[in-house]
Parts: structure tokens; C-alpha cells; sequence
């Protein structure tokens, strides 16, 4: 069993999550779980903190539950040390299985977020996986991570234009989505000059192999 835990109280991106995860691979048991005591969503290191303690009584009962692997889903990879300190299984967060998946893609990369207040957490976590030489930029779009949820259309096209943006100015590779309410953004376009990652089917990937 993989279970992905979502540290914001936002049922339908559990959802979104384990529909992607499910449809990277299908013959695996993955379930989601939610925590509901956490914020809305996160964005920046307050609502981190605050979605940490929730997150670990659930990393708890997953590894009591007998979970072969946890995802965080939450980019931010908000809480993985302490979570890893805690789990007998493998703790991926969803940031770092895509930066690794870019990396191995190709030598640059650049990551699409929300809002600029994430950008900072995003550069110190890639710098702390030993991957900055890989980064290109982490490009904010504005968009709040409610609504890509509340408003999809319009928040997937200004993502989907800052995403285009990279391709044009930033000499990548690949571009990585930087956050779990991105996953029903899909590289649809036919270009194979460069990869659209999002990371949670990268650390679905990375849990079967683990």
C-alpha cells in the first residue's frame, strides 16, 4: 500500500492526486488521506509549521497501517525530515522526487509555481537535495493554490503561459510543476524539446522502485 498524505485540509487535490497516482501505476494499492487539521493550503513557511504536527500523527498511522511507502503531497515538502525520522517505510515528498526525475531528464530545469512567497522555500529545498547547479529558476505565476482548485480554467492558463515563458528564456530541459494542485496540468503540446514534470507521478515512480 502507498498512501499519499495531503498536509492541507483541500479534499478534492487528495483527489486530483491519487487520480494521477493511480493512473501512473495502476496495479499498485495507493490510497490518500487528508488532514483535515491542517490549513486550507500552504503557501509559505507559516502554513508549513502549522500543517506539521497534523501531518505527523498521519505518517504515524500510515506506517501503523503497514504502508510500503508515503508520499507528502505538498510541494514544499512540508515536514519530510521529521517524517522520515518517524516512518519504518520509504517518506518521499512530491518536490524532491520531481527535481530528482528533472535532473535525471537533463541538466536544467526550471519549476513553475504559485506565488512568490513559495520561491524561497523551493531554492533552499533544491539547494539542500544538491541539485541547484540543475535549476535553472523558480518562475512564480501568481496564481494562489485555491485556485487552481476554485478556478482551474483561468489559473491553468496563467500556469500554462508562465510554463511557456520557461520554455522561451530559461535554456531547460525540462519544467517541473511546483504544486500538487498542478496535476491536471498535462504535456499535450507534442513537443518533445523539453518534459513537463509533475511530482506526483514522479514520486509514485520513485515509491514502486523504493
Amino acid at each position: 500500500m502507498i498512501v499519499i498524505i495531503n498536509p492541507n485540509s483541500t479534499v478534492s487535490m487528495t483527489e486530483a492526486m491519487v487520480k494521477t497516482a493511480r493512473k501512473a501505476a495502476p496495479n499498485s494499492n495507493i490510497v490518500g488521506w487528508t488532514s483535515m487539521d491542517g490549513p486550507p493550503s500552504i503557501q509559505g513557511e507559516q502554513d508549513g509549521d502549522a500543517a506539521i504536527p497534523p501531518l505527523l500523527k498521519l505518517i504515524g498511522k500510515a506506517d501503523s497501517a503497514g504502508a510500503k511507502a508515503i508520499i507528502i503531497g505538498c510541494f514544499d515538502d512540508t515536514g519530510l525530515a521529521q517524517a522520515r525520522s518517524i516512518a519504518s517505510c520509504p517518506v518521499i515528498g512530491i518536490g524532491q522526487a520531481a527535481y530528482h526525475f528533472a535532473s535525471l531528464y537533463g541538466s536544467r530545469f526550471s519549476v513553475v509555481t504559485t506565488l512568490d512567497i513559495s520561491v524561497p522555500i523551493l531554492e533552499t529545498n533544491i539547494k539542500a537535495y544538491g541539485l541547484d547547479a540543475n535549476l535553472a529558476r523558480v518562475r512564480a505565476s501568481g496564481v494562489p493554490v485555491l485556485a487552481l482548485d476554485d478556478d482551474r480554467e483561468r489559473a491553468t492558463k496563467v500556469v500554462e503561459a508562465e510554463i511557456r515563458s520557461a520554455i522561451l528564456e530559461d535554456s531547460i530541459n525540462s519544467v517541473v510543476l511546483g504544486c500538487a494542485g498542478m496535476v491536471h496540468i498535462t504535456d499535450n503540446r507534442g513537443d518533445t524539446s523539453f518534459k513537463l514534470i509533475d511530482g506526483v507521478h514522479a514520486a509514485v515512480c520513485f515509491a514502486r522502485m523504493l
